[in-house]
């Protein structure tokens, strides 16, 4: 892998954090199963370059991006709660209806262009710092910051509330509190996060496209899992939990990166296999444990 790669794969590792931090907090905070994220990051994207084409700063085009993607998941939330659909088909519904709804925030076309626009990259630049470097560096203080203010909403009351609905929502009920707006704020949260994340990659990328959230759940859970598997994280490591978000979204990147440089014999993947790369990275974590297991095993018996 060359230089070019490596930071190449940092900066798409950090870039796309956010995403995972939301992915992380449905389906591992809240147990909640949500496929929005995949309408929700083209969505950030979408109001971004709209936001940035008018002329509104760039960091302000980011908050209009979490504001939009709040809304879309607490659509979600409201459509399992409150219409009692099933949260898999409610997130489904939502997903769909936002790939209609992003091409007309872009006004009627697919995708969106940014070049020669302000991006949130350009102060970083201006310090002196060279592009290749920069972005990864600024996404990376980023995906940091996001991190420590999630495991510090985690810890407050409310954080504390969410986390008890996702592991006992029988008991937390009868303690009095509201599951309902607990789903409907989580699940807002998280894709709230993921439109940042996408509002990040068209700046980053200098174009916005309604398709760019294909696969984006996919790769969100395999960032996740990944990360746990390296990191160890057990029942209740809320925090390590947390930063092995981070730490699986970018060795996932970089897993990617090195198997699309890889050369066996003339056989080599191409982009259109990342699909495959991701199911046969999936796999591996998960049976990691337990391979590693069975092998301390045989050692021991030996």
């Amino acid at each position: 892998m060359t230089w070019y790669a490596f930071y190449g794969a940092l900066e798409q590792g950090f870039v796309f954090g956010l995403m995972v931090l939301g992915v992380y907090l449905t389906f591992r905070v809240l147990e909640f199963p949500d496929l929005t994220v995949d309408g929700s990051l083209p969505l950030g994207a979408a109001v971004t370059s709209v936001a940035i084409t008018s002329g509104l700063h760039p960091v302000l085009a980011l908050a209009l991006a979490a504001g939009a993607g709040f809304l879309a998941g607490a659509v979600t939330g409201i459509l399992n709660t409150k219409l009692r659909i099933l949260h898999l088909l409610a997130s489904i519904l939502t997903m769909i209806a936002l790939y209609s709804i992003n091409i007309r925030i872009m006004g009627g076309r697919p995708n969106m262009a940014l070049l020669g626009q302000d991006t949130v990259i350009d102060p970083v630049i201006a310090l002196g710092i060279p592009p290749h470097m920069a972005s990864w560096l600024l996404f990376g203080a980023i995906a940091v910051a996001a991190a420590g203010l999630l495991m510090w909403f985690l810890s407050t009351e409310l954080g504390q509330a969410m986390l008890a609905t996702g592991d006992n929502p029988q008991m937390v009920t009868a303690l009095g509190v509201n599951t309902h707006s607990m789903i409907i704020f989580g699940v807002g949260l998280s894709n709230a996060m993921v439109a940042v994340s996408g509002g990040l990659v068209a700046q980053n990328q200098g174009a916005a496209d309604a398709n760019m959230g294909v696969g984006t759940i996919v790769a969100g859970l395999a960032s996740v899992i990944v990360g746990e598997t390296l990191l160890g994280v057990g029942p209740g490591r809320v925090k390590r939990a947390i930063v092995a978000a981070i730490v699986g979204s970018v060795v996932y990147r970089l897993a990617i990166a090195l198997a699309l440089g890889l050369d066996i014999g003339g056989f080599t993947f191409a982009p259109s296999d990342l699909n495959l790369i991701t199911a046969l990275l999936v796999v591996l974590a998960l049976t990691a444990p337990q391979i590693k297991s069975r092998f301390g095993l045989r050692r021991r018996a030996c």
